[in-house]
């Protein structure tokens, strides 16, 4: 506000206007921005809060501004003014979650990405990490299926750093967790990733790939509210591929095998049975059809939220209820959180979360390599279409490995029940003014019981299963940290300095077993007593880690125009040998606010709102890099296995034998990275940051390969390095337009990773990808990178197969002929060799984006969220996917309509083949023909909600109702040649789908 003073107060000069800027504390505001509006004539405050500005006219509008402050418009008629300007409280709002506390987003000098509740909430996702994908620059989520319990994705922040487990650091609440599938999407207040060393490096050794902090709801003070989020929804693939008809698929299998000089597989006479269509046992089975059906989801969840200045909570109930799209699946999940802060007195406080999530999930299983539904949706693409499904006597048609329909029937399947608590308490001691002491300890404990009960099934007179049999596990961890922290925040004048002293401890608990019997009675008989005793076998081992930790951090910042900050972390980790157990993770970062210097004061009036420029410097280490499927928690340790047998006296004995060599300097792995950064907002209405990093990862640890003579397996050594190198662009617009609120947003991140070496400096050495499809991981390549051959189209008649044959060879052992594939001599040796590979990219994409636009207008709101990537390619095994002409385990996809003839020469598939009896083959020679460029641009998320009128609300007791229809995975665009969906998680399709979801919900507020 503004308030006119006795001109005598302030010497009065003509045309000059003199006056002062103070804060509502009465303390003066220095370098304010004062402007003539619509001018370049302007200065700013001094020291005391004074300003003197000359060329103004009586009557001209005076705009007063400062970066946490409301801006002030003031006619000036003559005289001076006391101006004093109020704060902004949503700009003083905009805190980010950082480690170990919060600081104002205007502050950051490290690069932290942030998302908040709005984006999650009525969306019909089942975890929280699916949800995320597309939302933040450089973290990149792939390999969400539709599974229900198993539908996570994996995170990596700014690409894979190593060749072990490059999975971020998660907490929530400050608690580990190690999952994003530990808490309910409604009760995330906001979610900050770490991406850079400035931000993550007070988590030394586990932040080496990123951290994800989330944060939940807390009680706030006021009355008591109640609300409830609930929705209904429907759920189907998202993509299916399209297979021949049998009748399409027996005339091209007929010519196939002629081709071959091999007899029909079927006559004329049974080619018009299957052409009739009324011969049950010459059928059309669609089994798709047979097997997939409409998956329904509903999600609830209650909240209570309420308090007073001393005592504030927040009690969640949730629960989630989804029936898969295969028969046998499905999720029930029931979680319960409550949250709740004390103040006994102007120095002592008191917090305590508690959480708690009940989640039970269950996949449907084969009687053939059972355990999961892997060989269902594997044989469902596979079976033929002229394979009877059900006979009328109720037994089923079969391939070799069984029948998808049978295994569906019997009702069998793999149930995870999971059980997982985490409580914390802490207690905050004002020591003085700005010094704080915190002391925190925290308890996580999970189980899982795992049990599959595969049944005996006789599918006909000719074909039955295994015997029955019972595979039950139990998996059990839990982790106890407490945590130290003092805090220092104090002012002085200018000058505003925080620090952070702590010190951290934690234990980890880890257990498994597992019991297997087979021949039960029947498969209604399903305790572990029924099986034969004699079938029995059992395993199980149990582990233990600790570490303890120290850690200190400072901010400094002058004015809010000069920011400093620094960071140390020590670990020790009992994963490793004494004298390698204390790593030291320094880190280093500053900012500048340029937009807040005097020479910067016309552009930030004008259109220059706010820029910031950032740099940061630091090392990272990596403890769980064995951490993952492949677990390795003594990796310097000699250990000892116990299930070898001895011949003594005539009898064999129990005994046990080292089967690995351990270095005992085997230690952290580490990554150095540098980035800088700029923070910018034009016309106070688009708000952007650009970053570049650079992080190189050394000391990776792998498997060193040792001659046979040295009788153990490999041991693992720190010898790899990588680099991870890119940019990220963020950019936010929101605007009015009439009455129609309008915002976009969008965000972009180039990646390139580079293996730099593999030990021993060799530039040729290579490692085979860990689960890889024909991928390796070689020096000045990236990882999961494919090595195949190179194809440049078909041959178009037989003599030009016959020439290419004599020039260049066929080490294939498959005789070339006109409408194979023809391969390329990329080393232009003359002939063609395995040498001919070459690199042709990889499975991890280099660009990942996402946008999202919103609207609202008078109660109604529309919100569009898109996701992609670019630059990432998949080989999908051409031989089941596209599928094959072999017979009863084969499904051809109908892309081979389009396969090469000899008057089809402009074919988009090699000449249609029997089995694998030819070099175009993907099972005889892979070649980037196969290879997908897998980019794509997919509608995440369409929103329509409506806000119900207040008026309407207020006679019946209720703040606030929203109705809204919203569907995941809408629509996706990419120039497959397939129809499959780019994101798969299985090289030959045989994972669960991606799933289109609509929901139907309702938001309600007392």
């Amino acid at each position: 506000m503004a308030s006119g003073v006795n001109s005598s107060a302030i010497v009065q000069q003509t045309e000059t206007y003199k006056g002062v800027v103070k804060d509502a504390t009465g303390e003066s505001v220095i370098g304010a921005s004062v402007v003539v509006k619509g001018t370049t004539n302007g200065t700013i405050t001094d020291f005391d809060g004074n300003f003197s500005l000359d060329g103004v006219k009586k009557g001209n509008m005076i705009i007063i501004s400062y970066v946490g402050y409301q801006t002030q418009e003031i006619k000036w008629n003559s005289g001076s003014l006391n101006v004093i300007l109020k704060e902004d409280s949503k700009t003083l709002s905009e805190v980010v979650v950082v480690g170990y506390g919060t600081q104002k987003k205007v502050n950051l000098s490290g690069s932290v990405a942030m998302v908040d509740s709005k984006e999650l909430e009525n969306r019909p996702i089942q975890n929280v990490s699916s949800g995320l994908q597309g939302l933040m620059p450089g973290v990149t989520i792939t390999g969400t299926n539709g599974a229900p319990g198993q539908d996570a994705g994996k995170i990596r922040v700014r690409g894979i750093g190593t060749l072990n487990e490059a999975g971020p650091y998660i907490l929530v609440d400050g608690i580990e967790t190690g999952t994003l599938s530990a808490v309910d999407p409604n009760d995330i207040e906001s979610i900050s990733v770490l991406k850079d060393v400035a931000s993550a490096a007070i988590y030394g050794s586990k932040a080496a790939n990123g951290v994800v902090l989330i944060t939940t709801k807390r009680g706030k003070t006021g009355e008591t509210k109640v609300s409830y989020s609930g929705y209904l929804s429907f759920q189907n693939a998202t993509n299916m591929i399209e297979r021949m008809g049998f009748y399409e698929y027996t005339s091209l299998l007929n010519k196939a095998l002629e081709a071959e000089g091999m007899a029909k597989r079927f006559d004329d006479t049974e080619l018009q049975k299957f052409k009739a269509g009324n011969d049950p046992l010459y059928p059309d089975t669609d089994w798709y059809d047979l097997a997939y059906k409409t998956g329904v989801q509903h999600r609830h969840n209650i909240n209570i939220n309420g308090g007073s200045e001393n005592v504030k909570y927040m009690a969640s109930l949730g629960y989630l209820n989804q029936t898969g799209i295969l028969p046998n699946a499905g999720r029930e999940q029931f979680n319960a959180r409550t949250n709740l802060d004390m103040k006994i007195n102007e120095r002592l406080s008191v917090r305590m979360n508690l959480s708690y999530i009940k989640n039970q999930y269950s996949d449907a299983s084969s009687a053939y390599a059972g355990g999961s539904s892997d060989q269902i949706i594997r044989q469902l693409n596979l079976i033929a279409p002229w394979i009877v499904a059900h006979y009328d006597d109720g037994t089923w048609g079969t391939i070799s490995d069984g029948s998808p329909i049978a295994w569906l029937d019997s009702g069998m399947k793999v149930n995870r029940d999971n059980y997982n608590f985490s409580g914390m308490a802490a207690v905050d001691y004002k020591i003085m003014d700005g010094l704080k002491l915190t002391l925190q300890g925290a308890y996580v404990n999970s189980l899982q019981n795992y049990s599959y009960f595969q049944k005996y099934i006789k599918y006909n007179e000719n074909k039955e299963s295994d015997p029955n049999q019972l595979d039950e596990r139990y998996y059990k961890w839990d982790r106890i940290n407490y945590d130290a922290l003092l805090n220092y925040d104090k002012s002085f004048g200018k000058h505003n300095i925080k620090g952070l002293l702590g010190w951290h401890t934690e234990k980890y608990n880890y257990k498994y077993q597992k019991a297997v019997r087979k021949k039960f009675p029947n498969n209604e008989l399903t305790d572990m007593n029924a099986g034969d005793a004699s079938t029995q076998s059992n395993e199980g081992y149990s582990a233990e880690l600790a570490m303890i930790s120290w850690f200190a951090r400072v901010n400094y910042d002058f004015a809010g125009k000069y920011l400093l900050e620094a960071n140390i972390r020590s670990d020790a980790s009992s994963r490793f040998a004494e004298g390698h157990r204390w790593g030291y993770f320094p880190s280093f970062s500053g900012a500048w606010r340029i937009s807040e210097e005097a020479f910067m004061e016309g552009v930030r009036d004008s259109w220059l709102s706010s820029l910031k420029i950032r740099a940061s410097w630091g090392q990272l280490g990596n403890q769980d890099a064995l951490s993952g499927t492949n677990n390795d928690y003594y990796p310097a340790l000699n250990t000892y296995n116990l299930d070898s047998k001895y011949a003594f006296g005539g009898s064999l004995n129990s005994g046990y034998y080292q089967r690995k060599y351990r270095l005992e300097t085997i230690s952290w792995e580490k990554a150095s990275t540098w980035g800088i950064g700029v923070d910018f907002t034009l016309f106070n209405k688009l708000n952007g940051s650009i970053d570049y990093y650079n992080r190189k990862t050394t000391d990776i640890i792998m498997d060193v390969t040792v001659p046979e003579e040295f009788a153990l397996d490999a041991y693992k050594d720190n010898v790899v390095s990588m680099r991870n190198s890119g940019v990220e662009i963020n950019l936010s617009y929101n605007t009015q337009i009439g009455q129609v609120d309008f915002g976009i947003a969008g965000n972009f991140s180039y990646n390139k990773n580079k293996i730099l070496d593999l030990g021993g400096g060799d530039p040729d050495k290579y490692l085979d990808a860990s689960g890889g499809y024909n991928q390796r991981n070689k020096v000045g390549e990236a990882v999961n990178s494919y090595f195949i051959y190179r194809a440049d189209g078909f041959f178009n008649s037989q003599e030009e197969a016959d020439a290419y044959t004599e020039k260049y060879g066929n080490p294939f052992g498959k005789k070339f002929k006109a409408g194979d594939l023809r391969y390329v001599d990329t080393n232009k040796d003359g002939k063609l060799t395995a040498e001919d590979r070459e690199y042709c990219g990889s499975s991890d994409p280099k660009i990942t984006y996402g946008f999202n636009i919103n609207a609202g207008w008078k109660g109604f709101d529309l919100s569009l969220m898109f996701n992609g990537a670019a630059g990432v390619k998949r080989l999908f095994d051409g031989y089941e996917v596209y599928g094959n002409f072999s017979g009863d385990a084969a499904h051809p996809s109908t892309i081979w309509r389009d396969a090469w003839t000899p008057e089809n020469h402009n074919a988009s598939m090699p000449r249609i083949f029997y089995d694998t009896n030819s070099p175009s083959s993907s099972r005889s020679v892979q070649s980037d023909f196969w290879l997908q460029n897998t980019s794509y641009l997919r509608l995440k998320n369409l929103q329509l909600g409506y806000t119900l009128p207040k008026k309407w609300l207020n006679a019946v007791g209720v703040d606030n109702i929203r109705i809204y229809y919203s569907v995941e995975n809408l629509l996706t665009f990419n120039n497959m040649k397939i129809n499959i969906d780019p994101e798969a998680t299985s090289q030959r399709l045989s994972s669960y789908p991606l799933l289109r979801t609509h929901a139907f919900g309702i938001n309600i507020a007392f």
